[in-house]
């Protein structure tokens, strides 16, 4: 059976729609750990020990985000450039994510129409995820399709292409899925 960290990264969980869904579809899958980076790490002092320990254990690393400035969040990068070292994750020894696979897990405001070439914000997501894909190949990681779930405006904005509340559930359940297949292949 494989391991699977979900390294989530969302600055105010707590007000989150589609991150929290999401979390609570997968959080009693065997083999999920989910690692909420802004509970453990509120002062911004990242243990790297710990966090590189974290990641040998697992198969898997999950990068579960609201898409930000088009972006990962700020903890995150922060993380990132923290944790994925010389000699730890890239470089002369750095060996130690190579055969493992990285998948990004994003949401985002906007619907998914706008996130076409010529669309509202002029790229795709997977133009937006072009880091995080070169950081997995950086370290030796395997790409995994990213799992993207669009239109999480606030419900109060009223803005037309909202997911519902229904279409979130098939969502959260779709990403259940997804784990569960990895889980067990």
């Amino acid at each position: 059976m494989k391991n699977v960290l979900v390294i989530l990264a969302h600055p105010n969980f707590a007000e989150s729609r589609g991150n929290q869904a999401l979390v609570e579809a997968i959080q009693m899958l065997p083999s999920v750990k989910i690692h909420n980076l802004y509970e453990r790490y509120a002062n911004w002092q990242i243990d790297v020990q710990v966090e590189q320990e974290l990641l040998r254990h697992h198969n898997l690393i999950v990068f579960q985000y609201p898409l930000q400035w088009y972006s990962v969040p700020p903890l995150l990068k922060k993380w990132i450039d923290d944790i994925l070292t010389y000699g730890f994750a890239f470089g002369k020894d750095g060996t130690a994510l190579q055969g493992k696979e990285l998948m990004p897990v994003v949401t985002t405001g906007g619907t998914s129409n706008m996130y076409v070439a010529g669309g509202a914000v002029n790229f795709t997501i997977s133009e937006f995820l072009r880091p995080i894909q070169q950081t997995a190949s950086y370290c030796g990681m395997s790409y995994k399709t990213p799992f993207v779930v669009h239109g999480l405006f606030p419900k109060v904005l009223e803005v037309p292409g909202t997911i519902t509340d229904k279409q979130l559930l098939e969502e959260s359940k779709r990403y259940q899925h997804v784990l569960q297949e990895y889980i067990a292949s």
